[in-house]
C-alpha cells in the first residue's frame, strides 16, 4: 500500500485505493477551493472556532477533511469533541454524539438557554476568578455539584482557565486539569453565540459510538474522531472521558465503518498514522496528512504528527 504525504506546498489531496489514485481537490498553498458542501476556506485557516480549547480539536485537519465530505441532510459525528469539524460543515441536520456527559450538558444547555446561560458564564470571567486558589476552589466545586446547569457553567470556565485546555478526569471520575496561569482568559461570546445558531438543528446525543452508528436509519455522512491510537509508546493521552477506548473497540469501529458504507453511507475516520491503523483501515482509501502537534508542556518542543484519514464509501 503507498500513502501520499502532504505538506503545505504540495498541489493535490490524492487517494490511492487498488492501485489507482485519485484526485479529490487542488490545492495550491494558501489557495482558495470549494469543498463538496459548500464551505469555502483559505488553506490553514478556519472560519467558524469552537468555543472550547481542545486537545485533538479538528481546527488544523478542516482543509483535508472538508473535501471528503458529499452532499447529503445529516451529518452524523459520534466522537464530537469540540465541534470544530460540525461547525465548519452545512448540513440540513445532525447528529452529534460524545462521551462525556459534562459536554454534551453544556451543549444542551446553551442550546436550549442561549443569553441566561452565557450572561451566567460570563460572570467567572471576572479577573477576580483568573486566580490560582480561585480556580482550585471552582474546580472542587464542579467535582461537588450534581446540577447540570452549574456543572456546565463551571465546565467552561475551568476549560479556559485550565491548563492548555485540557479536558482530563481520574479514576474516580473527577476533574483533575490544575491551573493554567493566563493573563487574560478569552471569554468566547462570539463562538458560544454561533454555535447556540448552528446548534438550532443539530440533536446531542451522549451514547456509545456502536449505538449512535447502528441506530442511522437516514443516508448520512460520519466523521469519527475516535481516541487516537499511541502515537509511540510515551504518547498515550486520551483521557477525554472516564472511559478509556481499547484495540477491540478501534477494530468495532473500523468495521462498522465498512458495514455503513455498504447501505450507502460515507464514512470518513482520522487517527494517527501507523501500522496499526493501515491494517485497521485496510480497503479504506487512505490519506495522509502532517500536521502540528498541539499537546505538550513546551511548545517549541511539539513537532508535527502524521495522521491517516480513511473514507469508507466513496
Amino acid at each position: 500500500m503507498t500513502l501520499y504525504v502532504l505538506g503545505r506546498t504540495l498541489t493535490y489531496i490524492v487517494l490511492k485505493k487498488q492501485g489507482k489514485i485519485r484526485c479529490v481537490s487542488k490545492l495550491g498553498c494558501g489557495s482558495m477551493y470549494t469543498p463538496r458542501n459548500g464551505f469555502r476556506e483559505r488553506e490553514g485557516a478556519l472560519q467558524n472556532r469552537p468555543f472550547l480549547k481542545w486537545p485533538g480539536g479538528k481546527t488544523r485537519l478542516l482543509s483535508h477533511l472538508l473535501p471528503l465530505f458529499p452532499d447529503t441532510t445529516l451529518f452524523c459525528e459520534p466522537f464530537l469533541g469540540s465541534g470544530a469539524v460540525f461547525l465548519n460543515t452545512q448540513y440540513k441536520s445532525y447528529r452529534l454524539n460524545d462521551r462525556n456527559a459534562d459536554l454534551i450538558s453544556l451543549y444542551r444547555l446553551l442550546q436550549e438557554k442561549q443569553e441566561n446561560f452565557i450572561d451566567e458564564v460570563a460572570g467567572y470571567f471576572q479577573p477576580k476568578y483568573n486566580d490560582e486558589k480561585q480556580f482550585y476552589l471552582l474546580r472542587e466545586k464542579f467535582n461537588k455539584s450534581r446540577s447540570l446547569s452549574m456543572r456546565a457553567r463551571l465546565f467552561l470556565y475551568l476549560n479556559r482557565h485550565g491548563f492548555n485546555g485540557l479536558c482530563r478526569y481520574n479514576q474516580s471520575g473527577e476533574f483533575n486539569v490544575p491551573f493554567g496561569r493566563y493573563d487574560k482568559p478569552y471569554f468566547p461570546e462570539k463562538e458560544l453565540r454561533f454555535f447556540y445558531q448552528k446548534a438550532q438543528h443539530a440533536e446531542f446525543l451522549c451514547e456509545d459510538f456502536e449505538t449512535v452508528l447502528q441506530n442511522l436509519k437516514k443516508q448520512a455522512v460520519v466523521y469519527c474522531d475516535p481516541p487516537y491510537v499511541p502515537a509511540s509508546a510515551s504518547a498515550n493521552f486520551t483521557s477525554y472521558t472516564q472511559f478509556g477506548f481499547s484495540i477491540k473497540q478501534q477494530e468495532s469501529l473500523a468495521a462498522l465503518g465498512r458495514k455503513l458504507a455498504m447501505k450507502g453511507h460515507t464514512v470518513v475516520i482520522s487517527n494517527h498514522d501507523n501500522a496499526i491503523t493501515q491494517k485497521l483501515y485496510e480497503g479504506a482509501q487512505l490519506l495522509q496528512v502532517s500536521v502540528p502537534r498541539l499537546i505538550g508542556a513546551d511548545p517549541t518542543k511539539r513537532k508535527p504528527i502524521n495522521e491517516l484519514i480513511a473514507v469508507f464509501g466513496q
